[in-house]
């Protein structure tokens, strides 16, 4: 059975959701937000303080954290509620969108618009929402005890766990808009399948190393380009000594190995996909046989032109501190052309099914 366009919608909606959702995450870490609220509280947790009283227990519980005793000694109570704001406002969006989910999905079930079908690919999304919520805690805890902010190769996790619950929703969306379309002739899915699989790997890698960009803050080392302190390979990669497994694993230590590292090949990695994407555009799409493809290709080009004039921005405005606009930019664009590599991905893939009875 075809599913009603309300059914499509909302699953387009709620894909839309996870992407905000994502830049409000992407804010929040920017900002230093995320360990403001140091409590779990799926419904007590709903409210803001209210009160004078409220918000001053707020931030006596704030104080307790080294992030407050290390980086944020003497902050004033409106400081305090600026990032309490944007922590807010995450766990808030994600409590909005678990209602989005779930009350549209018992009406429609209850009309029979939900085909047998999309079962397994609706448990996989609410399974994924809960476990990003709950990796998300872990995230924050990683914060409270010894460290004065989120631990950044959990917070990459997150991070990742979000990405494959957004594609998981977006894929959903994408099977039943073309579901009985044909996208691309079984004679050019071949070539198609295997470069879009690899641009979409090692732009996903991309991804996560950014999310270690962020949370290392690795910018603040090097805001230049396109060299790194006057050299193409830093210094801090030039010691044999300093590659070794403690400067991964502390690396928010006295060593700057890991931050220069992780810049490096998020680098390196940049140019390496920006020569992919444009090599594949100019030899196969913008040439293709299907007109989805060559616009989707155009779309692909024009967001990865925005996205490395946008890191570069990011990277030599990253003097003292990180640009949150712009680095919230370069992530968000990211996801988008994440997305069209995904559809091509997808369009490779997909064939028409003619509507069946479930």
């Amino acid at each position: 059975m075809n599913i009603k366009p309300a059914v499509r919608n909302w699953l387009l909606l709620g894909a839309i959701l996870v992407w905000f959702q994502i830049f409000i995450g992407g804010v929040t870490r920017l900002t230093e937000s995320g360990l403001s609220i140091t409590e779990w509280e799926i419904v007590e947790g709903t409210l803001p303080p209210l009160s004078a009283a409220a918000w001053t227990e707020a931030l006596e519980e704030y104080k307790l954290t080294p992030q407050y005793k290390k980086i944020n000694e003497g902050m004033t109570m409106s400081e305090f509620k600026f990032i309490y704001f944007w922590e807010y406002f995450h766990r808030l969006w994600a409590r909005m969108m678990g209602f989005v989910f779930l009350f549209p999905l018992i009406y429609f079930v209850l009309r029979g618009w939900i085909p047998k079908r999309l079962v397994p690919n609706l448990l996989a999304m609410f399974f994924g929402a809960a476990i990003v919520a709950l990796f998300g805690w872990i995230m924050v805890a990683s914060g409270l005890k010894d460290r004065p902010w989120v631990n950044a190769y959990k917070l990459s996790v997150h991070l990742g766990l979000a990405l494959i619950l957004y594609c998981i929703i977006l894929w959903t969306w994408m099977k039943e808009k073309w579901r009985s379309v044909e996208l691309v002739r079984s004679a050019h899915r071949s070539s198609l399948m295997v470069w879009s699989r690899v641009i979409l790997v090692l732009l996903s890698v991309q991804i996560i190393l950014g999310g270690w960009m962020s949370g290392m803050k690795a910018a603040l080392l090097y805001p230049q380009w396109p060299d790194m302190n006057g050299k193409f390979i830093p210094d801090a990669l030039r010691d044999g000594d300093s590659w070794k497994w403690s400067n991964v694993v502390d690396y928010d230590g006295l060593a700057v190995f890991m931050p220069a590292l992780v810049q490096f090949s998020h680098r390196m990695l940049a140019y390496l996909l920006t020569g992919l994407i444009l090599w594949w555009w100019i030899s196969r799409l913008m040439r293709h046989s299907s007109t989805a493809i060559r616009r989707a290709g155009g779309i692909m080009i024009l967001l990865l032109i925005a996205q490395i004039l946008l890191g570069i921005t990011t990277l030599v405005l990253s003097v003292g501190s990180i640009p949150v606009g712009w680095g919230s930019a370069h992530q968000m664009v990211a996801i988008l052309l994440l997305s069209i590599v995904v559809f091509l991905f997808f369009a490779a893939r997909h064939t028409s099914s003619t509507p069946a009875r479930t």
